[in-house]
């Protein structure tokens, strides 16, 4: 994990930028697809699944090296045509475990924060999953394995793949002419994250266009039909983790109420969306019936003065800075260390997306984990050794704990904003 930490350390600060070079040019071209609230909780949900990854926190159930150690049939040699085929390789497992995810109730858990954000826009692109415990993806690798494409190879091309999906995630760009037959584009990945019914669940493909027309997902953006983003059980919080789970507990929950033994089994493997009809009749989930009139009025928002999405902004950064400081010093750090950096990391994305929804208990999240920053620094001497980087480091962070107990105070008592309209109308 130490090489995909060294390649999150560059990649977290060039998406930032390119997401700040979005809002400069919403800005200048008076056509802002950028919320303050919304971009900070997407590039949150950024955060957490960095966390995540880096730290390895997954349950893999079939690794790569065990399926090209007993399914290689070919040996395509170390020419650029392993990392083509390689290339090629992941996009179509790319596409069959993205088509997966939009298919069976519960791998939509694992998806369904990437589609929440209610905007589209290059911050929604960092909207990634921390709810997959169990890794098999490396299923969807099999044509690689038998093929024969080194794991190494596949190790150095999957981060690549990954980011070459964030580009496209923008309203700004418009169709590509010819490129529309060969690349997914910025229109098809709009269709994607379209809540619209001829919309729902086109255009799967991650890289080439191919896959979604061989197989019949495509879609074309169209013109007539402006796509509405978000899910259609919108989440209503700011909070990325408690969007993790979202999906998860309702089928925990309707297969916990349901009478029929079998609902119990199948709700897990049944169509996206799919509810035993006794707990869907006794405990109706609201939907949206009209998306035109719900992109318009009722998109999820809450109070918030100038000052209080700059302490927000100021929660993100500074939750950024420490998370690449441990992916700076992940070689020191060990793993007792790394993990407790990061749940305290993970702490306080959770207390100040709670903070942003106006919920009380973002006082007693924000406490704890400000007093527990503060006792690492005193009972250790240090924040996992950043005064050997930076001579005030301890005092920076320290500074920063405290400001966040006394942040949540006040943005929740003194400042009193006021939650009782819900949802704010927007023309």
């Amino acid at each position: 994990m130490d090489a995909y930490a060294t390649a999150l350390l560059y990649a977290i600060p060039f998406f930032m930028g390119l997401v700040f070079i979005e809002w400069l040019y919403g800005y200048f071209v008076k056509n802002q697809t950028q919320r303050p609230l919304d971009t900070i909780s997407s590039l949150s949900s950024g955060l957490t699944n960095s966390i995540k990854d880096s730290l390895g926190l997954i349950i893999v159930l079939v690794s790569y090296p065990f399926l090209l150690q007993y399914l290689q049939v070919f040996d395509i040699g170390s020419s650029i045509w392993v990392y083509i085929i390689g290339f090629i390789a992941i996009d179509f497992a790319s596409y069959w475990n993205h088509r997966l995810a939009h298919s069976i109730n519960y791998f939509w858990n694992r998806h369904v924060v990437h589609h929440s954000s209610e905007e589209f826009n290059l911050p929604c692109a960092l909207r990634q999953s921390i709810s997959e415990i169990f890794g098999f993806y490396s299923i969807f690798l099999i044509p690689a394995a038998l093929l024969g494409v080194p794991h190494q190879v596949i190790a150095i091309i999957a981060p690549i793949h990954l980011f070459m999906q964030f580009w496209y995630h923008t309203k700004h760009i418009p169709k590509l002419g010819f490129l529309e037959y060969i690349i997914v584009t910025p229109s098809q990945h709009r269709v994607h994250h379209a809540i619209n019914d001829i919309y729902l669940d086109k255009n799967l493909g991650a890289i080439f266009s191919v896959w979604d027309r061989m197989f019949g997902t495509f879609q074309e953006e169209l013109e007539d039909v402006p796509p509405v983003y978000g899910v259609l059980s919108p989440p209503k919080t700011w909070n990325p983790i408690k969007i993790n789970f979202q999906h998860l507990w309702r089928l925990i929950k309707d297969a916990w109420r349901t009478k029929s033994l079998s609902a119990k089994f199948l709700i897990w493997f049944k169509p996206t969306g799919w509810r035993p009809a006794d707990v869907a009749e006794k405990y109706p989930y609201s939907k949206i019936e009209d998306v035109y009139a719900y992109d318009k009025y009722e998109k999820y928002d809450t109070p918030a003065s100038n000052a209080f999405i700059a302490y927000c902004y100021y929660q993100l950064t500074v939750s950024t800075l420490l998370l690449m400081y441990s992916f700076f010093n992940y070689e020191n750090m060990g793993t007792n260390q790394l993990l407790l950096a990061g749940l305290i990391i993970f702490a306080g994305i959770y207390g100040y997306t709670t903070l942003m929804d106006g919920d009380k208990s973002s006082i007693g999240i924000e406490t704890f984990r400000g007093l527990a920053g503060l006792a690492i620094i005193v009972l250790t001497g240090s924040w996992f050794g950043i005064h050997n980087f930076l001579g005030i480091g301890n005092y920076l962070v320290a500074f920063y704990f405290l400001s966040s107990i006394l942040g949540a105070f006040y943005f929740m008592f003194v400042e009193k904003r006021d939650f009782s309209k819900g949802a704010q109308q927007r023309a």
